[in-house]
């Protein structure tokens, strides 16, 4: 399995925000709705060298200080199929596939 390791900054939120998004019983840090902003990303192809590599962007003083976190997320091994459009026109110097 593939990991990205990515490097963000920590979105603040004012203390009112915090006691509204609570009583609500929402949440207040979404990422599939507004990720926080990217300083770094790296790819590793197993959890061993994906820990590694976070261990290491750890290490920079915006994480340590709390402004910025790093997070390990899995990607799924998918099979990638070409569209069927492209599978029907031929490729640059290739005759045309039989059907």
């Amino acid at each position: 399995m593939r990991f990205l390791i990515v490097r963000t900054d920590i979105r603040t939120a004012a203390a009112d925000d915090l006691a509204t998004i609570w009583a609500g019983g929402g949440r207040l840090r979404d990422e599939q709705t507004s990720p926080e902003h990217r300083r770094q990303i790296a790819r590793a192809d197993d959890l061993d060298a994906a820990l590694i590599l976070a261990r290491a962007l750890s290490t920079v003083g915006a994480v340590r200080s709390g402004r910025q976190r790093v997070k390990v997320v899995p990607l799924r091994d998918v099979e990638c199929t070409p569209h069927t459009e492209w599978l029907e026109r031929p490729a640059i110097g290739r005759p045309p596939r039989p059907t």
